[in-house]
């Protein structure tokens, strides 16, 4: 086919610069570690209302003013109200935020709707329960590729889905980027994204391989790429319009959620195409293994 692309004419070099991601990614995690929220280490969060509507930049300000600089300001829902969240289990916090904020603007009345305190037991506890949750998923998802199509399949799959989740938490990891419970919604968000795209792909390879029975196995993959492509570039690019939005205009409380989608498209897309393939040619994935083994007498009924 002339109109083929030659994908896996290229795979060494991708492979290679995301070798290199992969290994700074990596060495971030162990050595730098994630900036965890403080759903997961434990904190105060105080609810505030305004009478008129106020800017989070000034807010900010006004807080480090008073010394409190390490606190985190998000809107909530409308202008009026904030969520402030900062370190800490003083149950009078949330009094004396009110009353830095209010003296700092006299004329916007505020009040304290609530004030919640999360444990650092509790903390830990989601964070474990969330990693815990990540690897049962990676390992549902080897199972069900390997009855699906062939473990060779699977094996593709979990390594694909391995390395879109470590360069996505190497990214918080390297920027210290607060890694809260809205980011490990968005991790696993992104590992069914990315999941759906290997699909298709090894769906049609698997296709080809009973069309095409002349075509090899890079072949068949660069056909098998070439042929889903648009669908693949439809589908990423009108899912990076709406995560877009969110990062420019869903607020603070919303960022780091759509700054992990946004990474997780652009790393999934290109890693169903490479990583997942890539790991099927290194497997020596043949037509034979499509083919299921014959039934002998003694196994018919």
């Amino acid at each position: 086919m002339k109109s083929t692309i030659n994908f896996m004419g290229v795979r060494r070099i991708v492979m290679g610069f995301t070798l290199v991601v992969l290994v700074i990614s990596v060495l971030s995690l162990v050595f730098r570690g994630l900036n965890y929220g403080l759903d997961f280490t434990g904190g105060t969060l105080v609810e505030l209302s305004y009478q008129h509507g106020v800017e989070l930049d000034t807010l900010r300000g006004q807080l480090a003013q008073a010394g409190l600089g390490d606190a985190l300001v998000q809107s909530f829902g409308v202008s009026t109200d904030v969520v402030v969240r900062m370190a800490g289990d003083d149950g009078k916090v949330g009094q004396h935020i009110a009353q830095v904020l209010q003296a700092a603007d006299p004329s916007n009345p505020v009040t304290v709707k609530r004030v919640d305190f999360v444990g650092p037991a509790v903390g830990e506890e989601l964070r474990d329960q969330g990693g815990l949750g990540m690897l049962l998923a990676l390992g549902g998802i080897m199972l069900y590729m390997a009855f699906r199509f062939q473990w060779k399949f699977g094996c593709g799959a979990v390594l694909s889905l391995f390395h879109d989740t470590i360069i996505v938490l190497g990214v918080f990891s390297l920027f210290g980027i607060p890694f809260d419970l809205t980011v490990l919604a968005a991790v696993l968000a992104m590992i069914a994204y990315s999941l759906n795209d290997t699909i298709v792909v090894f769906d049609r390879v698997r296709e080809n391989f009973r069309i095409l029975r002349k075509v090899e196995l890079i072949e068949n993959i660069n056909i098998s790429t070439t042929q889903t492509l648009l669908r693949t570039l439809a589908t990423s690019i009108s899912t990076l319009l709406v995560v877009g939005a969110l990062m420019l205009f869903g607020g603070d409380s919303l960022w780091g959620f759509s700054l992990a989608l946004f990474i997780g498209i652009v790393v999934g897309t290109t890693s169903s195409i490479y990583v997942a393939n890539v790991t099927l040619i290194e497997l020596k994935l043949t037509r034979e293994d499509l083919i299921p083994p014959p039934v002998t007498e003694d196994a018919r009924p």
